[in-house]
């Protein structure tokens, strides 16, 4: 967002260096809106050809993050992200980015980090109730990959529960992985929700 719209969407008065510091989809930089842009409605994953340890190795990133989710190691999770990073979930399967349209989730990693302090805080008493998830991961398809990049779609499947009440959530990611020193990091998560649309007693409160 320009200084100018800043200023006449708030108003005179602005301190105009919070723009620097913008996160979420404000901070995005616009070479993120390509990847991860098609519509899931109607999609069908087309693979690459990969060695059995490219896709395991793959396949070994998308099982560990959801084990962290599970395990609410939301930090070691965070950390799986690329300096860029960012964790998506539109609204709706349509979405093809997430600034025309409002998102469920659409985080980089610095609002990641204030969601994880919110969860983690001692007064958060949303929290109070223990809630447990599970997550299943599968058919992992390969759509692309290089020696630094790589395309991944694959379903999902999670059970949330809080005191006696079950939800289950079920869609599909789509990754945009880079090559690190430290090996694959996520670049884009884009997450959509089969049951985005359902009502729901109360709002999503981590990552899916």
């Amino acid at each position: 967002m320009s200084e100018i719209n800043v200023k006449k969407a708030l108003g005179q008065g602005v301190v105009i260096e919070a723009i620097e510091s913008m996160t979420g989809a404000e901070s995005i930089a616009p070479d993120h809106m390509g990847r991860g842009a098609r519509p899931a409605t109607g999609y069908v994953p087309q693979g690459v050809a990969v060695t059995p340890a490219q896709q395991q190795d793959i396949e070994q990133l998308l099982y560990r993050q959801a084990a962290m989710l599970d395990a609410k190691r939301w930090l070691e999770w965070t950390e799986l992200f690329a300096a860029d990073g960012v964790y998506w979930m539109p609204a709706a399967p349509e979405q093809t980015d997430w600034m025309s349209q409002p998102s469920i989730f659409a985080e980089d990693r610095l609002l990641m980090e204030v969601r994880m302090g919110r969860l983690q805080h001692p007064n958060a008493w949303s929290q109070a109730p223990q809630w447990h998830t599970n997550h299943l991961v599968g058919n992992v398809v390969v759509e692309a990959i290089g020696d630094a990049q790589a395309e991944v779609w694959s379903r999902f499947q999670m059970m949330e529960l809080r005191r006696d009440s079950v939800r289950h959530f079920g869609g599909s990611y789509r990754h945009s992985l880079v090559r690190t020193a430290d090996g694959w990091r996520i670049r884009l998560q884009r997450v959509d929700l089969m049951n985005a649309q359902a009502a729901f007693d109360y709002v999503i409160q981590a990552w899916i």
